[in-house]
């Protein structure tokens, strides 16, 4: 039987968050792994100690948001620096059956959108867990789990 979490995006989103004085804290060494495939790194792949090749080390901090992650991983893929290009975020943490992954949200190349300004502290990141970015090139529709589906 599987577990799940009562806590709402809304609740979690409303949490206050402690401002962070990025002159006086020392920033964490985020893990981030990166596809161009549109689809998250399978689970498996981070299984036993294991971790995927395309890894980027970002210095940030807890309060960094998604549209300020999009912006450093474009500085280092350039073909992502595409109006249009999709970006969904996942963390990878670990759980006593192995690593899981959670969605946690999504921003586009050139566009405004409703996760831009979510940060890492308040989707409860943790120093240690890995961050997955599914880029989606522009010419390319996201994936169906991603996407808002019609109802």
């Amino acid at each position: 039987m599987a577990l799940e979490s009562r806590i709402t995006q809304e609740e979690i989103k409303k949490e206050p968050e402690k401002p962070i004085d990025r002159e006086k804290t020392c920033p964490l060494l985020l893990r981030v792994f990166t596809t161009n495939s549109g689809r998250h790194h399978r689970v498996d792949e981070f299984a036993r100690g294991n971790v995927p090749s395309s890894e980027l080390q970002i210095y940030t901090w807890m309060d960094a948001t998604l549209k300020e992650l999009t912006s450093l991983v474009k500085e280092v893929y350039p073909e992502a620096r595409k109006k249009g290009t999709y970006f969904s975020f996942a963390i990878v943490y670990p759980d006593p059956r192995g690593k899981m992954l959670k969605e946690i949200g999504s921003t586009v190349s050139g566009r405004k959108g409703a996760d831009d300004s979510m940060t890492l502290q308040s989707q409860r990141f943790q120093i240690g867990d890995y961050l997955d970015i599914a880029i989606t090139p522009p010419n390319r529709a996201p994936p169906l789990s991603t996407r808002m589906r019609p109802f």
